[in-house]
Formats: C-alpha cells, structure tokens, sequence
C-alpha cells in the first residue's frame, strides 16, 4: 500500500517550522519468515512470524522504517485488520505533519481511532526511525541516552513434550543464554514438572522463568507454584487472566518468586493500576502492544516511580521492531530482567536485520548508527 499526498499551507522551501520536511507518505508491505520450529503457546501456534513493513516518508526524501506484527493468538488483532486501520484511518491524519513530532502524532492517531495499539506501533517506531535519520542519532540517544551497550535476551521456549523442551533450554544455556524462559499454563503439576526437568538441564547461575500466558486459577495454581519456586523457578511470568488483578496480588503476598505481569498491561493507565494495587514486581513492556516506543518510555517512567523492574518484551517480531525493543532496553534504567529480543533468532532467515542478530550469543549489541540500525 502508498498513501501519499501534497501536504498543503508549506512555507516557502516546503519546510516546517522545525526545518524538516513534512510526512508526505506512508507504504506498507508484508514480509515473513518461517519458525525453525511451530511457536507454540497457551492460546495458539504460529508456523511463520508475518509483519507489516511500514514506511514513513518525508517531502524531501527521508525515509524511517518501522515494523508491527500482530500475532493473531495473542493479540486478537489481524493483519489486514491493522493494514486497514493504518490505511484508512492513522496514515492520513500524520500526512503533512512534523515528522520529529512524535507526541502530536500519537495525540493525532488517538483522536482518528481507539485502540489498535499494533497499528500504531507501526508508524511510532517508523517515526523514532525516522527521527533518528534526520538527526544521525541512534534511537537510544533520542530515548534519553544509553545506560547499557549490551542488552542481555532471553531465550524463549515454546510449548512441546518435556524432553523437548528441557533439551532446548539446555542447548541456549550451553550457548550462552543465561535467561531462559519457558511457556506452560496448561497444566500446573505439568509445568511443576517441567520446571524441575529444566533447572536439572541448565547450569545454576542461569534464571528460569515460567511464563503460564494467563492459564492458570490461583486457588487451584497456588500449591505448584510454591513447588515451583522451591525448585529453582526466578520468574513467573501472568499466570492468571489478565482482569484478575486480586489474584495477582493474592499470588504474590504467597509466594517467593518475582510476578511479572504481560497480558494484564495494554496502557499507560493499566500499568499505573498495577503499581497502585501492588500486582507486580516487573512489568513486561511490549511495544507493538502498548502502541510504540512514545508510549513504552512513559510505562518504563511509571515503573521507576513505582520501584517495579522492567522486561522488554516480544510478540515476537522481526528485526526492526525486536531493534526498536534493543534501543528501548538501552535506554531504561529499570530494564534489569533480560529482554525477549529473539524474533529473529527463532525463524530461518530474518529478512529485515540478519546482520544485527546473527551468532546470538545471549547478548545484543547496542547499535549506534543513526536511527534503528537496521540493514533495510
């Protein structure tokens, strides 16, 4: 998809007050890769992660580059359903603006549609992109500045058999993955299970997260989780629907393991609920899913004032948007849990950033060229 048009009312030399030139276009396109194996979670399985390329480009010829993916199984949106709302609602209401506006532009998308926070990902981080071309920054430095040039990733493993999946968490750990993250949720004496199999198969030092994808009941969850924790589980990750808030806060005045909400925090106003009613002890920002890096800086902010830590999380993506997540995991203080940043690790070839990824070793380099840093 091109939507363009001839931003009209420009001073003299088609520049905005800012001295830049106007948005005057946004395309769209569709890219995938395959899974080297089905991702497999609580609410579905995904054969092939498909994104929305999305272009945001200026009257003068400057071009960022952003991405969003909506995985269907978690976020209930589609993928021509976010096209559509980009198409015919977000990307007119941006042409003709600041493209360094990057608040006024969420003020304005806000204002054309409710919701549909991966459409507006989209454009968000294009922008950031964007901004950081104009500029010769990297994204970090336009975040506030880097506090970290290497960001630590999690490995995430999917659902499967208990040997597969202790087998895989063995061979990221033996590869340097000090992190690793397991889906369950569908049975707690299961995942009891296979979190024993798995602390078994990777070395002492590496932390073990559960994450249950809101699977659980807390009444009937309670004893396996206190087994779990006993059994070297760090981390457990929304083990409860996400509207149960008091039984989050049940969970966590019983147990010894760290709480990290997901499913629960969609906005600004969920995580400022969560912090108030003390439902978490981290906070797992996903960008596509809160609307973009504008709007997951001001969560990370919520979560400093609230002394909660932060995940950088995934849906997962391909290379821009998990680079967006690299230059946001940079740039927060508080991002002291492993982000998910293996998008492009789990698919046969990442068409968008190959370079940047390649011979993961549980560890990602800051990239610090003008923008995202991404080989588009």
């Amino acid at each position: 998809m091109s939507l363009a048009a001839e931003p009209a009312g420009l001073p003299a030399g088609g520049t905005l007050a800012s001295g830049v030139a106007p948005i005057s276009a946004v395309r769209t396109r569709v890219v995938s890769a395959r899974y080297r194996r089905p991702f497999r979670i609580s609410s579905g399985v995904s054969t092939e992660l498909i994104s929305l390329v999305v272009e945001v480009h200026t009257a003068d010829g400057v071009v960022g580059i952003g991405e969003t993916s909506p995985m269907t199984a978690y976020t209930g949106e589609t993928l021509s359903g976010v096209t559509a709302a980009i198409e015919e609602h977000l990307a007119p209401a941006l042409i003709g603006r600041d493209p360094l506006d990057r608040a006024g532009a969420h003020q304005v998308m806000d204002a054309v549609l409710r919701g549909q926070q991966v459409a507006k990902s989209g454009l968000d981080i294009a922008l950031y992109d964007l901004a950081g071309r104009l500029s010769g920054w990297p994204v970090h430095a336009i975040l506030g500045g880097s506090v970290r040039d290497r960001v630590q990733t999690t490995w995430v493993v999917g659902l499967g058999t208990l040997d597969e999946m202790a087998a895989e968490a063995a061979e990221y750990a033996d590869r340097g993955f000090r992190h690793l993250k397991v889906k369950g949720g569908h049975d707690p004496a299961k995942d009891l299970e296979l979190i024993r199999a798995v602390r078994a198969a990777i070395p002492a030092d590496a932390e073990l997260c559960l994450d249950a994808n809101e699977g659980y009941d807390a009444t009937t969850a309670l004893p396996y989780l206190a087994k779990m924790s006993a059994a070297g589980l760090t981390l457990l990750e929304q083990p409860l629907p996400r509207w149960d808030l008091a039984g989050l806060v049940r969970l966590r005045d019983r147990l010894d393991v760290r709480l990290m909400v997901d499913e629960s925090m969609h906005s600004l106003h969920d995580a400022l609920e969560i912090a108030r009613r003390g439902a978490a002890d981290v906070l797992n920002i996903k960008i596509l899913k809160v609307g973009g890096l504008h709007r997951a800086l001001q969560i990370a902010n919520v979560a400093e004032a609230a002394g909660l830590a932060v995940k950088v999380g995934s849906m997962p993506e391909l290379g821009v948007a998990t680079l967006a997540a690299v230059h946001l995991a940079a740039a927060v203080p508080g991002a002291t849990v492993a982000a998910d940043l293996v998008g492009p690790l789990m698919v046969d070839q990442d068409p968008l950033a190959a370079t940047v990824f390649a011979d993961c070793d549980g560890w990602i380099d800051v990239p610090n060229r003008p923008g995202l840093g991404h080989d588009v």
